[in-house]
């Protein structure tokens, strides 16, 4: 299957309109795809549901989409780092969701795999569980959580072919490829964008059958969202 390589960011995000529903794949600032939030960003898209491990910092990242007021909601498993984040969600102005990691992972990988819900013992007697289905199995209880429903998965890997097989490095193969399969539209940048066949398929990490737009970015910035060294 012949996937579409795009020249840039601009032209990947393509079709991300108002109110839509992202993934933003990555683990902290680690394997975001920051090239197509620059593009959201300068694009002006609003209203939009957020799903990603973190919201960025103030400076980099989602955080960049939410000095621009363009995220009405998000939904995350941390959200310690961003300053106009907090601001936002003290002041009513940002709605947001708080998932357990795991819970986070998982309805992504049902998304992909088409399951239309999980059950988790995560967040049973707790605020996570307000106004969800409990079932018990063996004894224990169980929350159901949905299946995310995505309008667009944006991915970030170190290296893809022309038919979108992609390869995560380190860190960034945490929640990027899970949220590859979940998007009804899949866009990946990566860093180093190959010809069919370069790539060992022993190491694919996410087959090209997912994704529907891929294209190689430039000058990654690569930031650390929290610096610790020896005083």
């Amino acid at each position: 299957m012949i996937k579409k390589v795009v020249n840039d960011a601009d032209e990947a995000i393509e079709g991300i309109k108002d109110g839509m529903t992202l993934m933003l794949g990555g683990f902290g600032l680690c394997g975001i795809p920051e090239k197509c939030i620059e593009a959201l960003v300068k694009k002006g898209v609003t209203d939009l549901t957020c799903i990603s491990n973190n919201a960025g910092v103030d400076d980099f990242g989602i955080g960049l989409m939410l000095q621009k007021r363009q995220v009405k909601k998000m939904i995350a498993s941390y959200v310690g780092e961003n300053a106009e984040f907090e601001r936002q969600l003290l002041s009513d102005e940002l709605e947001v969701e708080l998932i357990p990691q795991g819970t986070l992972a998982t309805r992504c990988l049902a998304a992909g795999y088409g399951m239309p819900a999980i059950f988790t013992p995560a967040g049973v007697g707790t605020e996570v569980a307000i106004g969800k289905e409990v079932r018990n199995f063996s004894g224990k209880d169980y929350l159901m959580e949905l299946a995310f429903e995505a309008d667009f998965a944006i991915v970030k890997a170190w290296k893809g072919d022309t038919t979108g097989n992609l390869i995560f490095r380190s860190t960034a193969r945490n929640f990027n490829p899970i949220m590859a399969m979940a998007g009804k539209i899949t866009i990946a940048e990566v860093e180093e964008l190959v010809p069919v066949g370069s790539l060992d398929p022993d190491q694919v990490h996410t087959p090209g059958i997912y994704v529907h737009r891929i294209f190689q970015g430039k000058n990654y910035e690569k930031r650390i969202e929290k610096r610790t060294v020896r005083g």
